[in-house]
C-alpha cells in the first residue's frame, strides 16, 4: 500500500478530463493574507488582539470553536466574563478560560496515521478510543485534530494546538485536497466513476471527485479518489448514493503530507519546512 503514497497516487483506468483539471493550483493572496495571521503574539501595550484570535494561538480551539466558548460565558478578562463577540484583548491582560489562567503554549504540530475504531471528537464523553489516547504519553501540550476521521476510517490526521492554522486549512475556501483509498463491497464500473468524477447531487449539495480511477488495473473494487471537500462523510456518501457499499477507507494524502515511514497508529512531529509549507499554503 505505501508504495502508492504521494502526488502520483493513482494508476489505471481514468474517467474523461478535460483542459481545465490539468491547471496546478498556484498559492492565493488569501494563503499568503492566512499566512500573516499565524501565531499572534502580544508584544506591547499598543498591541491588541480580538479576543477568539487569542484563544486559538494559545491553543486552546479554533477561532470558530472560540466564539462559541466567548459566547457561552466561559472566558474571563481581568476579572470580568467577557461574552461580546469581537472583544479584543491587550497586552498585560489576564484572561482565563474555564476559571484557568492561559498561559500559551508552545505550537505543535503532529501527524497521526489513525487506526480503526478510534475517534476524532474530543467531546464525546462514551468514547472509549479516542486519538489522544495514541499521543497522550508522548505530548504533554493540548493538541486537537484538524478535521475529522469517522470512527471506522484510517489513515492521516493533523493534530495541532495552533489554532490559526487549524482555521486555515479547515476552511473550506483554502481548498486542501486529501487523497483516499477505498475498498468497496464490488467491482464499480467505468460509467459510475466518471458520474462521481462529473458530480453527484447529494442532501446537502453537489459532490464530486477531482480525480478518481482503479488503483490497479486487475482489481475494480479498490478505488483511489481525490477530493477537497470537507463535508461530513462525503466519500462514503459519494459512492453509497450510487449503491456501493465502502468497506475500507484509508486517507493516505492530506495538504501535502503522506504517509511515508508512519506505520499505522504510529505519529511523529512535522518537520520545520512541512509546518513553512502548510502556513505558505505551499500545496493544495
Amino acid at each position: 500500500m505505501e508504495k502508492r503514497q504521494g502526488k502520483k497516487q493513482f494508476s489505471g483506468e481514468k474517467p474523461k478530463r478535460n483542459n481545465k483539471f490539468e491547471l496546478k493550483r498556484k498559492t492565493t493572496k488569501t494563503d499568503q493574507k492566512s499566512e500573516k495571521k499565524v501565531g499572534t503574539k502580544l508584544k506591547s501595550s499598543s498591541d491588541e488582539v480580538r479576543l477568539n484570535r487569542y484563544l486559538s494561538s494559545a491553543g486552546i480551539c479554533s477561532r470558530r470553536e472560540a466564539d462559541t466558548y466567548i459566547a457561552a460565558g466561559v472566558v474571563i478578562i481581568n476579572g470580568k466574563v467577557i461574552t461580546e463577540l469581537g472583544t479584543k484583548v491587550k497586552y498585560g491582560d489576564v484572561v482565563k478560560f474555564n476559571d484557568a489562567p492561559i498561559i500559551p503554549e508552545k505550537l505543535t504540530y503532529i501527524l497521526l496515521n489513525k487506526p480503526k475504531d478510534y475517534v476524532t471528537s474530543l467531546d464525546d464523553a462514551h468514547a472509549k478510543n479516542t486519538v489522544i489516547d495514541l499521543i497522550r504519553n508522548g505530548c504533554k501540550e493540548r493538541v486537537f485534530p484538524v478535521g475529522r476521521l469517522d470512527k471506522a476510517t484510517t489513515g492521516l490526521l493533523l493534530l495541532t494546538n495552533d489554532g490559526e492554522l487549524a482555521d486555515f486549512l479547515s476552511h473550506p475556501r483554502n481548498n486542501k485536497k486529501k487523497i483516499y483509498q477505498v475498498k468497496l463491497d464490488r467491482v464499480i464500473d467505468q460509467d459510475d466513476l466518471q458520474k462521481l468524477y462529473d458530480g453527484i447531487e447529494l442532501e446537502d449539495g453537489k459532490a464530486k471527485a477531482d480525480e478518481i480511477s482503479y488503483c490497479t488495473p486487475g482489481d475494480k473494487s479498490e478505488i483511489g479518489i481525490e477530493i477537497h471537500s470537507g463535508k461530513n462523510r462525503i466519500v462514503r456518501r459519494m459512492f453509497e448514493h450510487l449503491g456501493y457499499k465502502v468497506k475500507k477507507l484509508d486517507r493516505v494524502y492530506y495538504a501535502g503530507l503522506t504517509k511515508k515511514n508512519l506505520p499505522r497508529s504510529k505519529w511523529r512531529y512535522l518537520n520545520d519546512q512541512e509546518i513553512v509549507m502548510l502556513k505558505r499554503g505551499s500545496y493544495s
